[in-house]
């Protein structure tokens, strides 16, 4: 990999190393980052940790008081590799604050979830040796953002499905899918398989086209690696694209997600069923939870359809 020279003094990357210091848990580090670096809503960050607002406010004030007498000096050797992990789990998280914010008018903030994208650039090309995860990372948030243009349609949000494919970024899925080719075969870890997934979107000519039994089985590797309610939602709905909404409703039971997201999946799956009244108060359940506008403008819409069906 290219000598970085003075990449190790871009400011972000060096707060974020500072914030992963040893005396801070993993989860501890990427907060006080997404916070501190990133300038992410401490809302927004307690809802990437499902956990409450309040209680997110008090674990930053921890952080920021166990490091408050370390300097700020950006690590060398096995220190540097040590903090990779952490710095990349910010990235990420970084990048899915700008690219599906939780609260607020907007249906995405590119200049975020951009500024994450040049952030795993940054940490990449900062490494001594290729660590195949940061790779798969980079492939992912390239995926996701390669989309950002067709997410937004007259300030409205647009679903994968109903999205412009001519409107991605059609160079930046090029990059992420050559990132992921040697990669395919690598041990099963999490950003390669979520990778993995977006590719599946990425490669397919048109939404009837995507192979959803294969993204299936990506997700069923992930839970191998950790069980996870997020992945355990994004399961179910790729299961009923593959064998239909009443398989997608049945690996809803039992997932308990905070937030909009669980009850919106639900609803939408329901409204398929033809089971509008259910439909309805799932939506309505949604609605009360969701702190984001243009989600919330979908889902009232989505619920109006709910009412015409039945």
């Amino acid at each position: 990999m290219a000598d970085p020279g003075g990449l190790l003094e871009d400011e972000r990357l060096r707060l974020v190393l500072l914030c992963a210091h040893p005396r801070l848990s993993p989860e501890a580090a990427a907060a006080l980052s997404l916070r501190l670096v990133v300038g992410v809503p401490t809302e927004d960050v307690a809802r990437l940790f499902l956990v409450s607002t309040a209680t997110m406010a008090a674990r930053l004030t921890r952080a920021r008081k166990r490091l408050a007498d370390v300097r700020p000096q950006v690590p060398r050797g096995a220190d540097l590799d040590e903090r990779v992990g952490v710095v990349a789990d910010v990235a990420y998280l970084a990048f899915t604050a700008g690219y599906a914010p939780g609260a607020g008018a907007d249906v995405l903030r590119a200049d975020v979830a951009g500024e994450a994208v040049r952030l795993v650039r940054v940490l990449r090309a900062v490494l001594p040796e290729p660590v195949p995860e940061v790779d798969a990372l980079l492939a992912l948030v390239l995926l996701q953002h390669s989309r950002r243009d067709a997410r937004v349609a007259a300030g409205r949000l647009v679903l994968l499905p109903d999205q412009d494919r001519r409107r991605w970024h059609h160079d930046e899925a090029l990059e992420a899918l050559e990132l992921l080719r040697p990669l395919v075969h690598a041990p099963p870890a999490p950003y390669l398989l979520q990778a993995l997934v977006a590719a599946e979107h990425a490669i397919a000519q048109s939404p009837e086209e995507t192979c959803w039994t294969r993204i299936v089985e990506r997700y069923d590797e992930l839970l191998a690696l950790g069980d996870s309610p997020v992945v355990r939602l994004n399961r179910a709905v790729a299961l009923a694209e593959a064998r239909g909404p009443a398989a997608g409703l049945d690996a809803l039971d039992g997932v308990a997600l905070p937030g909009h997201r669980l009850p919106a999946a639900r609803a939408e799956l329901l409204a398929r069923l033809g089971r509008h009244a259910e439909a309805r108060t799932a939506f309505d359940t949604a609605l009360a939870l969701c702190r984001n506008e243009a989600e919330a403008a979908h889902l009232a819409e989505r619920r109006a359809g709910a009412f015409r069906g039945g």
